[in-house]
């Protein structure tokens, strides 16, 4: 408790509710101040909570406090079972009440305003079933409801977003940098129009560059197609030699096999996966559904309360004390009678111990292989193409290792052979001890009832059974019960000699808990003067902060400037060490060099372009002269095809009805007579 009020007072001094509160003042907080501080903590988590509580009622302030608190999840202490006392606990303000709320709800503060804002948008209204028959009710609370949902999804996305470490600054600046970076290439790129316009022929020359920009794209696109090709080559060649090693293998593998230990090994799978489906499964199943039966009981019934629990205990009792009965009367009036079946149950017992641990490692051993199987699966389709293919001495111990490995694996199979035909003689003898067993429980049953004591083994074995379970429980009872003595005397002694060794320190933690009184008024003073100071100095900071941050950005920008200027010249000193070459080239006398440059070229280009446009005006006129005949021979050609379509349908529908009449052909025309 204690501890509790040292964190309480602690979280009440610190931001944002600074009480300025110490032990000796909080424990001697009134009742009405006691619930007030509750209710601040309560409005600093929900701000609707903000009112003073000597202007609201008590039944108000307890049925406000209870709704919020249950809002929040709080869960009541073991001790406050009721909930009318703690009702009540909270109408008087009482410290076993709000200390452990006030406990809780300082402990989550982020987390319960989290809660709590999201409340107000996530707990649904509760509109009766009644309302809900009518049709403008339902289709508002069906809007309400996809509104929840809408809700519900836009707070996840704005949670990720802020979990993903951006933040709004910084993208304010970014896009800041990105408009004056945009409005630089927008006016690099007006000025670059400005000069391209005075060069001739600029509209050509952007063509030319523009094709040659998507060549270079194309090229990088290919260049990248042919480099996912070489990769998938690499992996098939390497699917080829993972498909050639298991090949390998199996071959090797398929020499050792013959059909005597294929057989044998088939039957022995068969008989292990039908001892796993007939016995072991179906027990787990059935153990299964038995705790899930009683899983589902437990969960139907009501939830128990300390007197149904005190039932059941005196209920215990009361069937241990007649389970004791029952042993003391078999202990009374047993016969010690020499069990000639005592052997062969234990041998069975302990041969189905075996089967069920034997099943148990071969179950396991498949998980692991299957596990297994799937990692290596993952790992190959996983593997980079740019994984080395082992070779030379690497593969050399590689193989010896698979060597060792498999000699290994062939003395653990030939062992695992040896367990499943001792197996084998084992279920075998179980067999048999079954029917021996099976054969004298008639004799003896048939013994019992002409004798007239029927059940009488049974019995004698459960009461075997429960006598050694009581026997071993008296055990563990005593030796518990002197194992509690001892260390009872073992904590009283240490409490002595703690306390002899706490007094000098108890008189030494009163004088210091004065000087903690001074030292913490101390503490106060200086706070203020260290708070005032820093204050300053951070108005201070942030104003240089602000000037560094300006004279930065400045930096930058006469920077980038700087750089765009030098390009610039740079640019211009090529342009002009070109222009001055065409010079030179087209006043050299020499015509070998006139025809080298561009104003030649560019003319001989403009004479071709010129031939080609004259020679296709001549077509496009030839072409405008023809079209009249030509879509008048075009019409003609289509109505000769139309007609011989028709013929042709006519001479069908002649040979379909022959017998109706007949077709006569003649030089100039065709006809048909009926």
């Amino acid at each position: 408790m204690s501890e509790q009020l040292k964190f309480i007072v602690e979280q009440l001094n610190k931001e944002p509710f600074k009480k300025n509160f110490n032990l000796v003042m909080f424990d001697s907080l009134e009742p009405i101040q006691l619930l007030q501080i509750l209710n601040d903590v309560l409005a600093e988590i929900d701000p609707k909570q903000s009112i003073d509580i000597r202007e609201e009622m008590p039944e108000q302030t307890v049925k406000r406090m209870t709704s919020l608190l249950g809002m929040l999840k709080y869960k009541l202490q073991d001790n406050m079972s009721d909930v009318k006392s703690f009702q009540q606990g909270l109408v008087t303000g009482s410290k076993s009440v709000i200390h452990p709320i006030l406990y809780w709800l300082l402990q989550r503060v982020p987390d319960l305003k989290k809660r709590a804002y999201l409340a107000r948008f996530l707990v649904k209204l509760e509109v009766p079933a009644e309302f809900l028959h009518d049709d403008i009710v339902s289709d508002t609370y069906h809007q309400y409801e996809e509104l929840v949902e809408g809700f519900k999804m836009y707070h996840k996305e704005c949670e990720q977003l802020r979990s993903s470490g951006f933040s709004t600054a910084e993208i304010r600046r970014d896009i800041s940098a990105m408009e004056e970076e945009k409005d630089q290439l927008i006016k690099r790129v007006e000025r670059l129009k400005k000069r391209v316009e005075s060069v001739s022929n600029h509209q050509w020359m952007l063509k030319q560059a523009r094709q040659l920009r998507m060549e270079k794209e194309r090229e990088e696109s290919l260049a990248q197609q042919k480099q996912q090709q070489k990769n998938q080559l690499f992996q098939a060649e390497q699917r080829v030699l993972r498909s050639q090693q298991q090949l390998k293998d199996m071959r090797q593998s398929a020499t050792d096999a013959n059909p005597e230990s294929l057989t044998r090994r088939l039957e022995e799978e068969i008989k292990i996966n039908t001892y796993m489906v007939t016995e072991k499964l179906p027990k787990e199943l059935e153990s299964l559904r038995r705790t899930v039966q009683y899983l589902q009981k437990v969960a139907s019934e009501p939830a128990m309360g300390q007197a149904n629990i005190r039932e059941l205990e005196d209920r215990i009792k009361d069937v241990d004390s007649q389970i004791n009965l029952l042993i003391e009367k078999k202990m009374l009036r047993n016969d010690p009678i020499d069990d000639k079946l005592t052997l062969y149950r234990q041998q069975a017992s302990i041969i189905s111990r075996k089967k069920e641990s034997k099943a148990e490692e071969l179950q396991e051993a498949r998980e692991a292989l299957a596990t297994a199987e799937k990692e290596m699966k993952q790992r190959h389709s996983q593997s980079s193409p740019e994984e080395e293919v082992i070779r030379g001495d690497e593969l050399k111990r590689l193989v010896a290792k698979l060597r060792s490995k498999g000699t290994a694996y062939k003395k653990k199979r030939q062992e695992l052979s040896e367990l499943n035909a001792e197996y084998g003689v084992l279920q075998r003898t179980e067999e048999i001890l079954r029917q021996k067993h099976e054969a004298v429980q008639e004799k003896l049953e048939a013994v019992e009832d002409e004798k007239g004591i029927s059940g009488y083994s049974n019995t004698q074995e459960e009461l075997e059974r429960v006598s050694a379970i009581k026997t071993e429980l008296d055990e563990k009872k005593g030796r518990t019960l002197d194992d509690m003595s001892e260390m009872v005397k073992r904590l009283n002694a240490l409490i002595v000699e703690k306390k002899s060794a706490l007094a000098p320190i108890i008189k030494e933690l009163r004088s210091l808990r004065q000087r903690r009184e001074e030292l913490s008024q101390e503490y106060g003073e200086k706070k203020t003067q260290y708070e005032s100071c820093a204050a300053g100095l951070e108005s201070n900071r942030s104003q240089l902060e602000q000037e560094v941050k300006a004279l930065r950005e400045e930096m930058a920008q006469k920077e980038n400037q700087y750089h765009y200027i030098n390009s610039m010249s740079e640019i211009i000193e090529m342009q002009m060490q070109q222009a001055a070459e065409e010079m030179k080239a087209y006043i050299s006398p020499d015509p070998q060099e006139k025809k080298k440059t561009i104003r030649e070229l560019y003319m001989k280009s403009i004479a071709e372009q010129e031939l080609l446009g004259k020679k296709l005006r001549e077509e496009q006129k030839m072409v405008k002269e023809n079209h009249g005949a030509n879509m008048e021979q075009m019409k003609m050609w289509r109505d000769l095809e139309q007609l011989m379509e028709c013929k042709a349908r006519c001479f069908i529908k002649a040979q379909n009805q022959g017998s109706v009449g007949r077709v006569i052909q003649d030089e100039a025309k065709d006809m048909l007579v009926l």
